[in-house]
C-alpha cells in the first residue's frame, strides 16, 4: 500500500495532463448519477486523487458537502474541494449513517480487501444512500499481460476483480440491488514504451510489477517483440475493461424490530 501511494503521490504534479482515460471514465460516471440521484446532503468522492471527478460534483450538487478523500496527499493539494481528508479507505474516518451517496472513480482496483471496503462504505452511508463507481476488470491491458506471459511466469500486470464477483461482494456487504455494467475502451500507442510511460505518469508503474533492469534487457525485448504482434494499422492497442458499478443501503427497519423483539 505504501508504494502505491508513493507512486500516486510522485505522479500528483503531472497526473492530470495524462490521465485521459481515466477523465474520460469520469465523465462517464458522472453522467449516470443523471438518472440515479439528484439530491444529496454528503457526498463522499472516494479516491479523489487531483479531483478529475470532484469537479464534476461540485457542479452537480452545489449546495451539497463533498468531502474528497484519497490517501495520496499530495494529490489532494491539486483538488478543488474545500473539504478533504488524507485518509484509507478500508478505515474511514467519517461518522455511521453519515453520508447520502458515495461516488468512486477507478480506486477500488488498487484495493486488496473489497470486502472491507464495502463495509466501511455501507457503515458510513446513511439508509437509502448510494455507493456508484467505476473499477477494471480482468481484461484489462490483456495484450501487456499476455505478452509477459510468454517471456516468463511472474507476475507483471496487476489482477483485476471480475465484475459479477463485486456485484457478490457487495451483496455481502449489506448493499441490495447492486447493478454492474461493462464496457470495452481500447487506447492505442506507437511503442510500448509510451504505453508505460503514459503508466508511470499516472502513478501506475505498480501494475507492471517489475522494471527492466530488473527483468532483464532481453527479457524485456521479448516482451516488446510479443507485443509487436498486436499491432494494427500501425498501432499498438492497450485494452481496458471499464467496469460500473452502484447499490443501495436500505434497511428494512420492520425486520429489524422484529428481529429486536425476538
Amino acid at each position: 500500500m505504501s508504494e502505491i501511494r508513493s507512486a500516486f503521490n510522485k505522479a500528483s504534479s503531472q497526473y492530470d495532463e495524462y490521465a485521459f482515460l481515466q477523465k474520460e471514465i469520469a465523465t462517464r460516471l458522472d453522467a449516470k448519477l443523471e438518472v440515479i440521484s439528484s439530491h444529496a446532503d454528503v457526498v463522499l468522492d472516494l479516491g479523489a486523487g487531483t479531483g478529475l471527478l470532484s469537479q464534476s460534483l461540485l457542479q452537480r450538487f452545489p449546495d451539497s458537502t463533498i468531502i474528497c478523500l484519497d490517501f495520496a496527499q499530495k494529490s489532494l493539494k491539486n483538488n478543488p474541494s474545500a473539504c478533504k481528508l488524507c485518509a484509507d479507505a478500508n478505515h474511514l474516518p467519517l461518522a455511521d449513517n453519515s453520508v447520502d451517496v458515495i461516488v468512486s472513480n477507478l480506486m477500488m482496483q488498487w484495493c486488496n480487501d473489497l470486502d472491507q471496503l464495502f463495509s466501511e462504505c455501507h457503515r458510513v452511508l446513511k439508509n437509502e444512500g448510494l455507493i456508484l463507481f467505476s473499477t477494471f476488470g480482468p481484461n484489462t491491458l490483456k495484450e501487456l499481460k499476455k505478452s509477459w506471459a510468454v517471456v516468463d511466469n511472474e507476475t507483471h500486470v496487476n489482477t483485476f476483480t471480475d465484475m459479477h464477483d463485486i456485484g457478490d461482494q457487495l451483496l455481502q456487504s449489506g448493499f441490495q440491488s447492486p447493478v454492474m455494467e461493462m464496457e470495452t475502451l481500447t487506447l492505442t500507442y506507437q511503442s510500448v514504451t509510451d504505453l508505460l510511460r503514459d503508466l508511470k505518469a499516472i502513478g501506475a508503474q505498480t501494475v507492471s510489477t517489475r522494471s527492466k533492469s530488473l527483468t532483464g534487457k532481453g527479457k524485456f525485448q521479448s516482451m516488446i517483440k510479443m507485443y509487436e504482434s498486436y499491432r494494427q494499422d500501425g498501432k499498438l492497442p492497450a485494452t481496458y475493461e471499464v467496469v460500473y458499478g452502484h447499490a443501495w443501503k436500505r434497511i428494512n427497519e420492520v425486520g429489524l424490530i422484529k428481529l429486536h423483539n425476538q
